[in-house]
């Protein structure tokens, strides 16, 4: 008997859809010339400031959380060096590395969190999604708009 609620209970969880991705926004850096869509029908909350410029932001349930940050960017440090002084976590499931940008993604304490940053000659644009693995498929969208969306002046 247990055992059938937990997969009742197993596939309930993967069928969970997040918030849906109804009211779209541009959230923009003025210092950076920073810009991106951010789906204000999921992350609701302003949840505090990274460091350089920008903006945290969460789901009202916790659950999810989405960072666009820009920074100063160092003279002459490359996307794999800026990377590699990031110390990002062992296991990286997916990595690219251009001239111009990385992108990153992996699963840690049942998160999926996922890493993008574009570079400009003067600053490095970045923006940070961490959400439920469970919730993989139904967060494939959104995240690619968010990151395909995202710019620097």
């Amino acid at each position: 008997m247990k055992t059938r609620a937990a997969i009742v209970i197993a596939l309930f969880a993967a069928w969970a859809v997040p918030a849906q991705a109804s009211n779209w926004t541009t959230y923009r850096i003025p210092e950076s010339g920073t810009s991106i869509d951010i789906p204000t029908s999921i992350f609701t909350e302003e949840a505090g400031k990274p460091d350089g410029y920008g903006q945290l932001f969460r789901t009202s349930d916790g659950a999810a959380d989405l960072t666009v940050q820009a920074v100063p960017r160092q003279p002459g440090i490359s996307p794999a060096a800026f990377l590699k002084a990031k110390q990002p976590p062992s296991g990286i499931v997916y990595k690219r590395i251009a001239p111009d940008f990385f992108v990153v993604s992996s699963i840690k304490r049942d998160k999926i969190w996922y890493d993008r940053c574009n570079f400009t000659s003067r600053y490095v644009h970045c923006v940070l999604i961490n959400y439920p693995a469970t919730e993989k498929r139904q967060w494939d969208e959104v995240v690619t708009r968010i990151s395909h969306s995202l710019s620097g002046g």
